[in-house]
């Protein structure tokens, strides 16, 4: 017996109804869309780092500017105008990242360390070096007895980044790696105070000062 093709039509239809539902269960809800977590920002890469004590260091660095400026003033203040830019907190400019290369280093402590130092002392400058390892520059002292060197990471604040490093003593060949001793690391920050001059802050040092201010100037014969 032949039927007509409406007929063949709804059994069609009929079929491919019941294969949608037995693809899927009516009355369940869609299992929901869970989002990639967002990547970490520039400050928690470093604070993931750092050490409680460190990131406490960097978070209270305007008290060491606060604490090292009131001790230098009364006997250096004319001292602390001569450095200029150098000595002030709020010189930061953007894109602090330096350029690769050797440059002059120069060390200004402030505060008095309670052993007979004055508040305020400026070295001889020295020579380091500041070169890519990999996508992070890194500086190293590259002369005399106490040498710091370490990484420098971007930071959420565009005029500074966090300078993540150790010092190396005596006629030690090697660096050792931030967090390996506690009692060699250092932590600053790290900014470009006008054009071809860099400052390095290191608040609360081990040393017993207050704020310690590595100046940092390009050298005119850079090597190839």
């Amino acid at each position: 017996m032949r039927h007509p093709a409406p007929f063949y039509r709804a059994l069609a239809l009929g079929s491919a109804l019941l294969l949608a539902g037995g693809c899927t269960e009516l009355g369940k809800k869609p299992a929901p869309v869970v989002a990639a977590p967002a990547p970490p920002s520039k400050a928690e890469v470093w604070q993931g780092i750092a050490s409680p004590a460190d990131r406490g260091r960097i978070a209270n660095v305007s008290g060491a500017w606060a604490a090292g400026l009131a001790a230098a003033r009364p006997r250096f203040a004319t001292a602390i105008r001569e450095e200029g830019a150098l000595l002030r907190e709020d010189a930061g400019q953007v894109r602090p990242a330096p350029t690769p290369g050797s440059y002059r280093c120069r060390l200004v402590t402030l505060g008095a360390n309670g052993r007979g130092k004055p508040a305020l002392e400026r070295f001889k400058p020295f020579f380091c070096y500041v070169q890519t390892e990999g996508e992070v520059l890194t500086i190293v002292k590259q002369t005399g007895s106490q040498r710091p060197a370490g990484r420098l990471w971007d930071d959420d604040n565009s005029r500074r980044m966090v300078f993540l490093g150790s010092l190396a003593l005596g006629n030690e060949d090697e660096v050792r790696a931030y967090g390996d001793d506690p009692t060699r690391d250092m932590a600053g920050i790290f900014e470009r105070i006008a054009p071809f001059r860099w400052r390095l802050v290191i608040p609360w040092p081990r040393d017993g000062s207050k704020l310690q201010v590595f100046e940092l100037t390009p050298v005119a014969d850079q090597p190839e």
